[in-house]
This record gives C-alpha cells, structure tokens and sequence, in this order.
C-alpha cells in the first residue's frame, strides 16, 4: 500500500515547465480561490458492487440487508449543514446504485438544495431523461462515472458498468438544461497515450466540471499502489492545458497532503477526497492551508476554526423545514462540533 509523502516532490524539468504552462493557464481564466469539495453518501452499498478499484466492491457481500447500509437522513443533512457553514462545497450527492427509490433520494436532493441554498451536483449512475426531470428543481449538474475513457481497460476494471449509458447520461443532461461533469481516476494502468482517447471524449462530449481523482488502493482490490507524483501532475496540467476554462477538482488523499500544491499549480480548481471532519483543526489542517498558500492560492474553505460557534448555525439549521428532522440534524451537527472543540490548538 502507499506510505504517505512527507515533503512536497520535486519535478524533473520537463514537467515542471508543463507545470508552469498548466499555471499560467489556469491563472489566465480563474480568480484564485480554491475550494474543498465533500461528497454525501446516502449509503455504503452498491448493487453493481463489480468494479475492480472501489471499496464497495469488498463490501458488498458482507452486507446481506442493503437497507442497513443506509446513512440517516438527519446524518446526511448534518453534511450539508456543516460544508454551507465551513465554505466547502457539495462535489456530488451519491450513494451507490438501487438502494433507495429514486423519489426519495429526489426529495433527500431539495432537501441538500434547500440547506446549501443552490443547487446540488447528482452522482447517482446512468438514469433516463424521465427520471433525470424529477431533479430539476434541485440539481444543476449531473455527474458521469466514467473513470477511465480507454476502452479495453474500463470492461478490465468496470465489467458491469459499461460506458455508453454514461455518453448518453452526458447527452441527455445537456440537451435537458444541466451542467454536465465527469470523473475519471489516474492509476487504473492507463498511459500516457490515453490522452488522446480523453481530450477525444471531453471535445465530443463538452463539459463543465472533471473530477480527476487519485486512485486510493484498498485492501482485497486488484490494486496496491497508487499512481506517482509526476504521472498525477501530469494528467492534470495536460487537461488544464487542453480545456483552459473546465473546472477541475481533484480527488487526493491524507497521506498524499503535501501533493496539494503541484496539484493546484497543474491547474486545478479545487480538491476533494480528504477525511475533512477527521482532519479539522488538526496539524493536518494546517497543512493543507499551507499547500494552498504554496501554490499562491487562496483557500475560502475552513479546515480549522479557535472557535466554531462564531458560525450562525441555527440560521443554516432553519433551511431544514421539518422541525423534527431539524432537532436530529442539530444533535447530528453538535457532535461533529464538540469534536472539533477538543481538537482546537
């Protein structure tokens, strides 16, 4: 498995003058700021549960009732409340395939819509035009899993989860009025050639949004090593180069904190997949404010905080209608705070 990198790596000339290009570009049409993405989990189950990287795919059998692999409802609105109140942002509602009627997971997104106070990102597999409309109301971007744009290695690493269905999502999403988004994950065994294949598939199908993430090896999947520094660094800048004005976020790790700032300087926008309520006011916290500010950004997003109650929490908490669910997701919320309290340097 990855061992954590424990200072920023140094580039070979080449890539750090690919960097430099990534940079300028980006600096050419963004203001700067960078954002943390956090995705909400509706559960912890996937009905594929097939493809070769992902944790739920060692999962899947161990659970023999997929409605306990149900997050609670207050739980999930405890997440929205604390990413409006700590300036994260929603990367995506999603929760693996088949486990909750789709009516009410469209109710769970007006609810995140109602409590972020814009709409949401969806990530919830391939879905018909029909059913993409009972989101429109409360979604504004539909995501496509995608991972990987090389043909042969998809059926390899995703044998249940073919592609087309995902054009035709992208399709669909656009044609009904959605900004449209993909993610893909570097350390799939894809090379560097695949390029082609990817800049081919973005032209065709125009985006608004790519989610770049890191592959993170898990324990009882194929793989045990993620992908290098440089191979990382690369893929980003050459997007950032090719789609000036996509945004780009990219999916990282705890361990791999001290990459934050060659991820950004490559061209990206935001970064995701951090354990953010395990890291906040943390010495890891610090770090990563420290990557930004290494890259010359400026993070609008709070990893840590001398005093949490400075946030109007019962302003944001005022969004969730049903009295009730309110009281759940306040105890939900107190719980996430009295920790951060104890953590507080």
């Amino acid at each position: 498995m990855d061992e954590e990198i424990t200072k920023t790596p140094t580039l070979n000339k080449e890539l750090a003058t690919l960097v430099k290009k990534a940079n300028q570009t980006y600096l050419e049409n963004f203001d700067g700021k960078v954002w943390f993405g956090r995705c909400i989990f509706l559960s912890w189950y996937c009905e594929t549960g097939t493809c070769k990287f992902c944790f739920r795919s060692t999962q899947k059998h161990k659970i023999k009732n997929p409605s306990d692999a149900r997050r609670s409802l207050a739980s999930v609105l405890a997440e929205a409340v604390m990413i409006r109140g700590f300036g994260w942002r929603l990367e995506f509602l999603t929760g693996g395939y088949g486990i909750f009627p789709l009516k009410e997971i469209a109710e769970i997104a007006k609810m995140c819509k109602q409590v972020l106070g814009e709409k949401i990102w969806l990530n919830l597999g391939t879905m018909k035009p029909k059913e993409l409309e009972m989101f429109k109301s409360s979604t504004g971007g539909i995501v496509a899993s995608i991972e990987t744009t090389n043909k042969k290695l998809h059926a390899k690493v995703c044998p249940d989860k073919k592609m087309q269905p995902y054009v035709k999502l992208l399709k669909d999403s656009g044609e009904m009025g959605f900004k449209k988004s993909m993610t893909i994950i570097i350390g799939l065994g894809e090379s560097r050639k695949d390029l082609t294949e990817l800049k081919e598939f973005i032209t065709k199908n125009p985006l608004d949004r790519i989610t770049i993430y890191t592959l993170r090896p898990v324990a009882g999947t194929d793989y045990t090593n993620g992908p290098s520094t440089e191979d990382l660094i690369w893929w980003i800048a050459q997007v950032r180069i090719a789609f000036p004005k996509l945004e780009i976020i990219v999916g990282s790790a705890k361990y791999r904190i001290k990459e934050i700032s060659l991820i950004l300087k490559a061209g990206a926008n935001a970064f995701t997949k951090l354990p953010a309520t395990n890291l906040f006011n943390s010495d890891k916290a610090i770090e990563i404010e420290n990557e930004v500010k290494k890259a010359g950004r400026e993070l609008v997003s709070k990893f840590r905080m001398k005093n949490v109650r400075t946030i109007k929490w019962n302003a944001i908490l005022e969004n969730v209608k049903n009295k009730e669910l309110r009281t759940q997701v306040k105890e939900t919320l107190e719980r996430y705070l009295k920790k951060f309290e104890k953590k507080q340097k």
